[in-house]
């Protein structure tokens, strides 16, 4: 990080605790308190600045992958224990009704987040549908000394059942307002491996729930902290204000990213850029819209780098069998081989990626849950 950008972060803490030192009686032990605040203040703020700094370094290959999602959820963990040692920290500001009103609204924000990442975690199971498919096509095709019509006709009946699976996602998520959570039931009783009977069943948040819905509520009141509240809390509150943006950042990335019931993405954040971290946060807020509005991008199911090779992976091999006749020549023998190489490093990719990122976001959901639990215990 840049040493300008360090500078920055210790005039922000300086400028925000010295409200607080100016309304101090200024005994030794009270500085020495207040030394001591002021530097895990700026501490936090740094390691903000620092995650967030890294994750806008990603070039626009990287941007949204399974491993710069990875990365995106260990910022939030990390800075999720830092915050929860400052509030433990100051557990005697915690029953004074400022600091009590902060933490209880982030609290209450920490709520909406466990239902982001139940449908996150459907999500993925999705996209596991689709990775299975692709695995049907990968091994029918793959190392095989001449590909029949037997190989191709299955290929052929994975790549229709992923299409349809997918459009079948992207036509539910548009059409939101009309959604059911039978969707698919019918379908599914006349073809159990349907990928609409997954989608009916797995649902593990109402059919009423939307993400755009639960967003712009995470995002009400979200303001930063005035002179007043900051001198009234002992500067909590300004730790409670970044860590609120840190989890509602996370959270409308992930909705980004990963297909869930009613994706919208028209979530404005307004942060002063007197944060250290805000620059870096409100760049990847623009660079994650500007994908979005990309015209083969508009329509996704997610902006999950991993879905748009999917599709293109997809499109290619339809493409290709499209053109077939028997026997086949040489040269589209060739091209059919190349083809599923391309295929095959998609599937590897979900296959070794998509488990880990289910786990690390049920560790955000466990770590949400006792971060509150225990924060909870301390007001009370």
């Amino acid at each position: 990080m840049p040493a300008t950008a360090y500078q920055g972060a210790s005039a922000f803490g300086r400028s925000v605790l010295s409200l607080r030192r100016d309304h101090q009686v200024h005994s030794m032990e009270s500085a020495h308190e207040g030394t001591s605040q002021e530097l895990e203040l700026e501490a936090f703020q740094r390691q903000v600045a620092e995650g967030f700094n890294d994750l806008a370094a990603a070039d626009s290959d990287q941007l949204l992958s399974i491993p710069w999602i990875h990365k995106l959820l260990d910022v939030f963990l990390s800075c999720q224990e830092q915050f929860k040692s400052i509030v433990c920290k100051n557990k005697g500001f915690l029953n004074k009704s400022a600091a009590d009103r902060y933490v209880m609204e982030y609290f209450e924000r920490s709520v909406k987040a466990l239902d982001v990442c139940n449908a996150i975690r459907d999500g993925i199971e999705l996209v596991r549908q689709w990775q299975k498919q692709l695995e049907i096509v990968y091994y029918a095709l793959d190392n095989q000394r001449s590909i029949g019509e037997g190989q191709i006709r299955r290929s052929m009946k994975a790549l229709i059942d992923l299409a349809i699976g997918m459009l079948d996602e992207k036509e539910s998520n548009s059409g939101f307002a009309h959604r059911n959570r039978s969707f698919g039931r019918n379908n599914a009783q006349k073809d159990h491996n349907s990928l609409g009977q997954f989608r009916s069943l797995s649902w593990s948040v109402s059919r009423n729930w939307s993400a755009a819905k639960q967003l712009q509520a995470f995002g009400q009141n979200l303001v930063a902290p005035k002179a007043n509240e900051i001198i009234a809390t002992n500067g909590l509150a300004v730790a409670v204000f970044t860590m609120s943006y840190v989890l509602y950042f996370v959270m409308w990335t992930l909705v980004a990213a990963i297909p869930c019931q009613d994706r919208g993405l028209q979530t404005h954040f307004h942060v002063t850029r007197q944060f250290i971290w805000a620059a870096p946060l409100l760049s990847l807020h623009e660079r994650i819209l500007d994908e979005s509005r990309k015209r083969e991008r508009r329509s996704a199911c997610g902006l999950l780098r991993e879905i748009s090779k999917i599709e293109k992976c997809a499109h290619h091999m339809n493409e290709l069998t499209d053109t077939i006749h028997f026997p086949l020549s040489k040269e589209k023998e060739g091209e059919m081989k190349q083809r599923v190489q391309e295929l095959g490093q998609v599937y590897y990719g979900l296959k070794d990626g998509l488990g880990p990122l289910e786990l690390q976001v049920r560790e955000v959901f466990h770590r949400i849950v006792r971060s509150r639990t225990e924060g909870l215990d301390s007001i009370g």
